[in-house]
C-alpha cells in the first residue's frame, strides 16, 4: 500500500510512477517540492511535484540510507 499523506512532506525524498511509466512500472527517485493530492490517502498514490519539476504517484519514501 502507497504511503499516506500525512507521511510525505516538501523536502522528503521518495520514490514516483509518472504516468507513461505506470504500465512498466518504473520508479524515479526525487525530493518532494509540493503535493498535489488533497485527500488523506490514495489508491495508487498521493500525486507530487518532485524538486525536478516531475509529477507522479508516490510508491515509497526513501529513508536516510538507502
Amino acid at each position: 500500500m502507497p504511503p499516506l499523506r500525512s507521511q510525505i512532506q516538501p523536502g522528503v525524498t521518495v520514490d514516483i510512477v509518472q504516468k507513461q511509466d505506470q504500465s512498466t512500472g518504473r520508479l524515479t527517485r526525487g525530493v518532494v517540492a509540493a503535493l498535489l493530492t488533497r485527500s488523506p490517502s490514495h489508491p495508487h498514490g498521493i500525486k507530487v511535484r518532485l524538486t525536478s519539476g516531475q509529477v507522479g504517484r508516490v510508491q515509497a519514501v526513501v529513508t536516510p540510507g538507502e
